[in-house]
């Protein structure tokens, strides 16, 4: 299956080269004018690097050293050199490919490249997130079995993978689910799947998204255009706006009037049952997945914008260091509730819960305009968050769980309606919602169930979902204010999460328990929003 080694290797042609600093051989470096255009079909000829077959990947390995080779010995006046596309798969491979020989032989071609005289990007970066060191994320190596996994199935380890590799039973259920909705039959076009995540990410934006969502969408064939703004997009695509600013923002006005408005016959164009829960959980998966971007701060891909630089590194400032506090009074406040026998009547319940979807959590922090890729994807910019229950107003119908929950009513219309789905969504809802070590910082054998739900139940609360059979006084017991501040920020608005923000709460514990913390805001923001959508669809359907 060898291919041809100049399609396999994008050179281009050397055409007016600006004077750069000296390198050690003596020659000036080599700059890829901005109007050279590719030659090579980059990611096809890369993607035998990622065959399970060993031989194959070790013969695609010498493939590309030798293409590489090729490309520098090109350096006269007039031949050709390497693309800036190629030069930053090497670098991506360089820096997160899970497999050693390749990660290797990407970072020597790179350094060759420089020795030879070529400009060779490095990554901005230190590594996945600027909240939460590399070393922290990557303690277990890269050449872990999941991210080789992924990078198989894939073709490349993303910085959210990386991440949420901290926890691979969750990676496990998340990376299955992502690929069905991406990748797998169903009744929507893969182009569209991904434009219609991408317009979900630029609600929040998540330039990092956005960006991933763009590659992916062009690979299936997109046209660019559509990425040049949304007036370029189909209308059946863009019919989605209003759906998709109240999934993200506001979920709990979403009535059957707005399914209606998609799916009944004269709906022009009209959106199929099966085509529109598909575009829903696409946009509630990747509204959901903006909280944990923006929570654990992921910085770009090293082949993203914003991800790399030609330029010479600049000195390094030092860390600070982070306070350690004591845990022993939340663990005391999680046995107390676990053991406490108190009864409280139907009307303290609701008191209680009132209490805790009012209350004021200050969460007014302002970003710079969103960046220009990300902007034009957005309708309405200004439609944002607003509370549930904003004090002094009339607010929404609460939404009983025992009315309408996934477990009785959304997880069969999915099921129904987008095969296999619903229980690929189920299984990630329970595996976050189980997932324990049994610990609690330095502490061992602790059973972390009342927060674990605790958690969960405030970020439903805080998109008015009330459980008849909760205390919420035990959110008010087990969440302190900066956790509250975190949670709500990361929620409802995750672009104003900060590092303060996330500094400030659990400053006693592991790294790994924060992102077990935004796994479950994330999953429990997706099933809130996934169940007012259904709900309307599912009385629209009667």
């Amino acid at each position: 299956m060898a291919s041809n080694l100049a399609a396999g290797f994008t050179c281009h042609a050397n055409g007016e080269s600006t004077p750069g600093r000296g390198s050690s051989s003596g020659r000036s470096r080599r700059h890829r004018s901005e109007s050279e255009s590719d030659v090579g079909p980059t990611d096809k000829s890369l993607a035998r690097l990622c065959s399970r077959d060993e031989e194959e990947r070790a013969a695609a390995l010498e493939e590309l050293s030798r293409g590489v080779l090729v490309c520098l010995e090109l350096d006269r006046p007039g031949s050709a050199q390497l693309s800036k596309q190629t030069l930053l798969h090497l670098l991506r491979l360089s820096r997160s490919c899970p497999l050693q020989e390749v990660r290797g032989r990407a970072t020597e071609l790179l350094r060759t490249a420089q020795e030879q005289g070529v400009e060779v990007p490095r990554a901005l970066a230190s590594g996945p997130s600027s909240f939460i060191p590399a070393k922290e994320i990557l303690k277990q190596g890269l050449d872990q079995d999941i991210l080789i996994e992924s990078f198989l199935s894939l073709g490349r380890v993303d910085h959210i993978t990386m991440v949420m590799a901290l926890h691979p039973a969750y990676l496990s259920c998340f990376l299955r689910t992502q690929h069905a909705l991406l990748e797998m039959d169903g009744p929507l076009p893969r182009h569209w799947r991904h434009y219609i995540a991408v317009m979900a990410a630029a609600r929040h934006q998540c330039s990092y998204q956005v960006q991933q969502h763009s590659a992916g969408f062009l690979e299936a064939g997109g046209e660019e255009s559509w990425l040049s703004g949304l007036e370029h997009a189909p209308t059946k695509l863009r019919s989605l706006q209003t759906l998709n600013k109240l999934l993200a923002h506001r979920p709990w006005l979403i009535t059957q009037q707005h399914i209606q408005e998609l799916v009944c016959p004269g709906a022009e164009p009209r959106w199929s049952f099966a085509e529109l829960i598909h575009a829903v959980v696409l946009m509630a998966h990747a509204h959901s997945l903006c909280s944990f971007v923006w929570g654990c701060s992921l910085n770009p891909e090293p082949d993203h914008i914003g991800g790399y630089t030609f330029q010479l590194p600049s000195p390094r400032r030092q860390a600070r260091g982070k306070s350690m506090m004591e845990v022993e009074v939340l663990m005391q406040r999680m046995v107390e509730l676990q053991q406490q026998e108190e009864e409280c009547t139907q009307e303290e319940m609701v008191t209680r819960f009132e209490r805790e979807r009012s209350e004021s959590i200050p969460t007014a922090v302002v970003r710079g305009a969103p960046p220009d890729l990300v902007l034009r994807l957005v309708e309405e910019p200004e439609f944002r968050y607003e509370d549930f229950a904003p004090k002094g107003e009339q607010s929404p119908p609460t939404m009983r769980a025992q009315d309408y929950s996934w477990e009785d009513h959304g997880f069969s219309l999915v099921n129904r309606l987008l095969p296999d789905m619903g229980q690929l969504l189920d299984e990630k809802f329970q595996v976050v919602s189980n997932l324990t070590y049994n610990r609690m910082a330095m502490h061992e054998g602790v059973d972390t169930h009342t927060l674990r739900k605790a958690l969960w139940n405030y970020i439903h609360c805080l998109y008015g979902i009330r459980y008849d059979d909760y205390d919420y006084g035990s959110v008010n017991v087990l969440l302190e204010r900066s956790l509250k501040v975190f949670v709500k920020t990361m929620a409802c608005h995750p672009e104003q999460t900060t590092a303060h923000i996330y500094h400030a709460f659990w400053r006693h514990f592991r790294h790994s328990e924060k992102v077990h913390a935004n796994l479950i805001v994330m999953e429990a923001r997706l099933q809130a929003a996934l169940l007012y959508t259904l709900r309307a669809i599912t009385h629209y359907m009667r």
